[in-house]
């Protein structure tokens, strides 16, 4: 049976989007498993207790994960705590300067659904200082790009497997 692997994610200027889709196009390029690309403001807990594996993709936003994304986590954690454990997950945070503390708070959550980290959490700063820059539309660059579409394609590679 085919397994899923479902990315989550939120972006507000851009670039955690960005990421999405470049771990998108690498778990579709690995093939043999069904990708899904999900909104976080849409994702429910049936396509969390219908995936096999996760990667969940947002931006720093004010020392935390966004507002958006923790919204996500508070509307489905309970619904799924104890029918989830052991799956694998990834996690890319888009920040502005540091990305530790959104980093921790992504991390306690996964922790408390008992799903198994199998990359380390990629944080990906984009050195927005100013009110201007943090509100601009983000650009990726293509060595970051690349790193998410090796993301991608190792957990799809790993479900499929049958590693993780």
């Amino acid at each position: 049976m085919e397994k899923t692997l479902a990315i989550i994610w939120y972006s507000f200027t851009s670039g955690s989007r960005q990421l999405a889709d470049a771990a998108r196009g690498g778990a579709v390029e690995a093939g043999g498993v069904d990708v899904r690309l999900l909104a976080a403001e849409d994702a429910e807990s049936a396509d969390l207790l219908n995936a096999d594996g996760y990667i969940f993709v947002c931006p720093e936003n004010l020392a935390a994960i966004a507002g958006v994304m923790k919204a996500f986590f508070d509307r489905t954690y309970y619904d799924v705590l104890g029918q989830i454990e052991g799956r694998p997950y990834a996690a890319m945070i888009c920040a502005g300067s540091d990305g530790s503390n959104a980093q921790r708070q992504l991390e306690r959550i996964a922790t408390g659904w008992r799903l198994k980290r199998v990359a380390e959490t990629r944080i990906v700063n984009v050195k927005a200082q100013t009110k201007e820059e943090i509100l601009s539309p983000k650009q990726i660059d293509e060595a970051e790009l690349a790193e998410a579409h090796v993301l991608g394609e190792t957990l799809a590679a790993g479900l499929d497997l049958g590693v993780f």
